[in-house]
C-alpha cells in the first residue's frame, strides 16, 4: 500500500486584487505543508480572480498574473501544487493551470473546454487549445512546457480536468485513465445554485469510481465578483467514495481539507480497465512525505441532509453574498426601506442572519475586522446589528397601522437601528406643484400609476441621504416576480445598490419567512415576521378603500411562477403556456389564463428597460432574470403581438 496525503482548497479571491489572492494562496499552501499534505489542488484562475471579465484582455493582468505565480513559486518546497491563471502564449489568450514542484514550475495545463452559456462568457476571453498537443512557453528565459499534458511526479501520475471538462460527455479524465494516471486534479470555479453540490458531487464520485483514480476537486469560495456565489464545495473522493469534504458558505478566507489516498489501491483497480502505453507524460522528481494512514479530514453532512435543503442554501449563500459585498466594496453597513412587507423584511433578517452565521464560525472580534469594523468581543449580535443595519420606515397617507406595527415590532426584534419618516407632506408637494403647473388637479381615476410611482419615488432621496451619511449600502428590495413584470418604480423601490432578492420568486419567498418564523433548524426564528407574514402582499400606493394588493394588479405569485419558468426558462409560446396553465390550474376559467398570460407577456416586453437598470443581483438557479449574466432580451421589440393573437385564436 502506497499512501499519499492529498489536499484542496476553497478560496475566496476577488478580480484583480493581487496582493489578498496571493496571500490567500501562500496561506493555503503554508497550512497544507504544515499538515504534511504532499498534493494540493487550488481553484481555477485563483492567483487574477475568475470574474475578471474584459481584463483579462489587458496586458497588465497577465503580467500580473505571472508575477504573482513567480512570488507563489518558493512557497512550494516540498509540495505539489496545482494554481490557476490565465496566460499569454502565441498571442492567445488561455485558461491555464500551472503545477509547482518543490519550488519550480513542471509545465502549464490548458484548458480544453470553455463554457460560453448561461453565466459563462470563456470564449469572448480564452482561445481553446488542441487535443494531444504539446508544446513549450518561455518565461523569464526559461522553457516550460505547456498544452494538454500530464506529469509523473516522482511515480505518481497526475492528470487535470478544468472545471467544464468534468461535466461534458467527452471529459478529458477518460483519456487520462487510459494513460493509467493515479490521480486527477480538477481546479474548478463552480458558482452556486441551488441542488448543484448533489451533481458535483455524482461526478466527482463517478470520476473516482470510473477512472479508478484518487480524484481532487477544488473551488471557489465567497462573492468573488459581485453577482456569482461560490460555495466552497471541495472534495477528495477515491474508488467511488467520498473521503473528505469542505465546510460550504464559510466566512472565512480560505479552507483545507486532506485525504490520506492509497494509490496501489487504486492501480489494482486500474489494470483491469486500463491499457497503459509508452509514458508520454512530463517527468518531475519528487520525494513524498509518505506517513502512517491517519484519520481523514471530516465531510460535511449536517443541514445538507435536511428536506428543506433549498431554504438553507438560500440563507447561507446570500448572506455569504452580503458578507462579501459589504467587505469588498468598504461598506460601513446596510440600510433597508423597511415596509413592513415581505420583501424589504427578507432582507433584513438576511443581514440578521449574515451575522449571526459570521459570528458563530469567525467569533465577534474577526467577524468585525473583516467587515471593518473594531468590535470587543463581548459584543452581542444586537450590538452589531445596531452598528451595521439601519431600517427605515417612511409613511405616506396610505400606509396602513399594520405596516408600520410589522416594521417596528420586526426591526427591534432584528436588533437594528429603527428610523420613522412621514414623507406625505412631500408627495403632497410635488402633487400640487405639477397640478398647478398642468393646471389640472391629478386625481386616482385619471393619473393612477402616477401618483403611485411618485410617493414611491419620493421616499429614494431621504433613505440615499441616510445610507450616504453612514457610507452604508442601499438594499433595494425587488424580488425576481416583480423584475419579470416591471413591477417596481424606478428610481423609487428599485433605488439601491445591491439587490439581493432580484434572483427569488416571491412565492418562495413569502414560504420562507413562515419557515423563518417558525424555527428553522440551525438558524434562530424570527417570531416578529407573524406580523409581516399574515398580510395580503400590498404596495400601499392606493388609498385605503381601494383595497390594493400585489396580486390583484398582477396574477397569483404562484402562478406567475409557472408562467416566467415556462416562457423565458423553457422558452415556451404564450398558447403552449395556456394549455400547461389548463392541466395545472383546471380552478381558473379560460378566460382568465389568458389575460394573465397576456399580461405577462406585454409587461415582460415593455419592461426590458427597468430590468437593464436593476441594481446587480446574485445568481441563484438558472430563473435568473440579469440581462447581464444570463437572460438577454431586447429592450424594443415586438411584444409578441402575434404570438398573443395566435394563443386567443387556438384557444377559441
Amino acid at each position: 500500500m502506497k499512501y499519499i496525503k492529498v489536499g484542496t482548497a476553497s478560496l475566496n479571491q476577488t478580480p484583480l486584487d493581487w496582493n489578498n489572492n496571493q496571500t490567500n494562496i501562500i496561506d493555503a499552501i503554508n497550512t497544507a505543508k504544515t499538515n504534511k499534505v504532499n498534493i494540493l489542488c487550488l481553484p481555477e484562475l485563483c492567483i487574477s480572480g475568475y470574474g475578471c471579465e474584459d481584463a483579462f484582455l489587458a496586458p497588465g493582468t497577465l503580467r500580473q498574473s505571472l508575477r504573482v505565480l513567480s512570488a507563489i513559486v518558493p512557497h512550494t518546497e516540498d509540495i505539489i501544487v496545482a494554481v490557476g491563471l490565465p496566460l499569454l502564449y502565441q498571442n492567445r489568450i488561455y485558461n491555464t493551470v500551472a503545477l509547482l514542484v518543490n519550488g519550480n514550475i513542471a509545465g502549464f495545463v490548458v484548458k480544453q473546454f470553455l463554457p460560453n452559456d448561461g453565466i459563462h462568457y470563456e470564449l469572448r476571453w480564452f482561445n481553446t487549445f488542441p487535443q494531444n498537443i504539446q508544446a513549450n512557453i518561455e518565461i523569464d528565459n526559461q522553457q516550460y512546457p505547456i498544452g494538454d499534458i500530464y506529469f509523473d511526479c516522482g511515480g505518481v501520475r497526475i492528470g487535470f480536468e478544468i472545471c467544464e471538462e468534468a461535466w461534458v460527455a467527452d471529459r478529458p479524465g477518460i483519456k487520462l485513465a487510459a494513460k493509467g494516471v493515479d490521480i486527477i486534479l480538477n481546479p474548478s470555479a463552480s458558482h452556486f445554485e441551488f441542488g448543484k453540490h448533489e451533481i458535483r458531487k455524482r461526478f466527482v464520485l463517478e470520476g473516482s469510481r470510473a477512472f479508478s483514480v484518487s480524484y481532487i476537486y477544488a473551488n471557489l469560495l465567497g462573492n468573488e465578483a459581485g453577482r456569482a456565489i461560490y460555495d466552497g464545495d471541495a472534495m477528495i473522493a477515491s474508488g467511488g467514495k467520498i473521503l473528505a469534504s469542505s465546510k460550504r458558505f464559510s466566512f472565512k478566507s480560505y479552507q483545507i481539507v486532506d485525504a490520506w489516498v492509497d494509490v496501489d489501491l487504486t492501480r489494482i483497480s486500474q489494470a483491469q480497465t486500463s491499457n497503459w502505453g509508452p509514458s508520454d507524460c512530463i517527468q518531475i522528481p519528487f520525494n513524498y512525505q509518505v506517513n502512517p494512514p491517519q484519520q481523514n479530514s471530516p465531510t460535511y453532512e449536517t443541514w445538507e441532509s435536511s428536506p428543506t435543503l433549498k431554504e438553507e442554501e438560500f440563507v447561507r449563500a446570500v448572506t455569504l453574498g452580503l458578507f462579501d459585498y459589504l467587505r469588498k466594496t468598504r461598506s460601513r453597513g446596510f440600510v433597508v426601506s423597511l415596509s413592513g412587507g415581505a420583501d424589504s423584511s427578507a432582507t433584513a433578517c438576511l443581514v440578521r442572519l449574515m451575522v449571526e452565521l459570521g459570528v458563530a464560525e469567525l467569533g465577534t472580534k474577526k467577524f468585525g475586522a473583516k467587515i471593518g469594523f473594531a468590535i470587543p468581543a463581548k459584543k452581542t449580535i444586537n450590538n452589531i446589528l445596531q452598528l451595521i443595519l439601519t431600517c427605515v420606515y417612511q409613511a405616506t397617507e396610505n400606509s396602513s397601522k399594520t405596516t408600520k406595527r410589522a416594521a417596528s415590532t420586526l426591526a427591534n426584534n432584528l436588533g437594528a437601528k429603527y428610523i420613522e419618516l412621514n414623507v406625505d407632506s412631500l408627495v403632497k408637494n410635488y402633487v400640487n406643484l405639477v397640478s398647478n403647473a398642468i393646471k389640472h388637479k391629478l386625481n386616482w381615476q385619471e393619473h393612477d400609476i402616477a401618483l403611485q410611482n411618485i410617493q414611491a419615488r419620493v421616499r429614494s432621496p431621504s433613505v440615499w441621504l441616510i445610507a450616504n451619511l453612514n457610507n452604508a449600502l442601499l438594499l433595494t428590495t425587488c424580488n425576481r416576480s416583480e423584475v419579470a413584470q416591471g413591477y417596481a418604480t424606478m428610481d423609487g423601490d428599485t433605488s439601491g445598490g445591491l439587490s439581493p432578492l432580484a434572483g427569488i420568486d416571491k412565492d418562495f419567498l413569502r414560504n420562507w419567512l413562515r419557515w423563518l418564523e417558525h424555527g428553522a433548524t440551525e438558524l434562530t426564528n424570527i417570531p416578529a415576521l407573524a406580523l409581516v407574514n399574515q398580510q395580503t402582499p400590498t404596495a400601499e400606493l392606493r388609498p385605503a378603500d381601494m383595497q390594493q394588493t400585489d396580486e390583484a394588479d398582477l396574477m397569483p405569485y404562484h402562478l406567475l411562477n409557472v408562467i416566467e419558468k415556462a416562457a423565458i426558462r423553457d422558452r415556451q409560446t404564450p398558447y403552449e403556456i395556456f394549455c400547461l396553465l389548463q392541466i395545472q390550474f383546471g380552478e381558473y376559467d379560460k378566460q382568465q389564463l389568458l389575460t394573465w398570460i397576456e399580461r405577462f407577456f406585454t409587461l415582460w416586453s415593455r419592461n426590458q428597460w427597468k430590468r437593464e437598470r436593476f441594481a446587480p443581483s446574485f445568481h441563484l438557479d438558472d430563473n435568473n432574470l440579469d440581462p447581464k449574466t444570463w437572460y438577454r432580451f431586447p429592450i424594443l421589440s415586438g411584444g409578441y403581438t402575434e404570438e398573443l393573437a395566435e394563443m386567443k385564436h387556438l384557444a377559441q
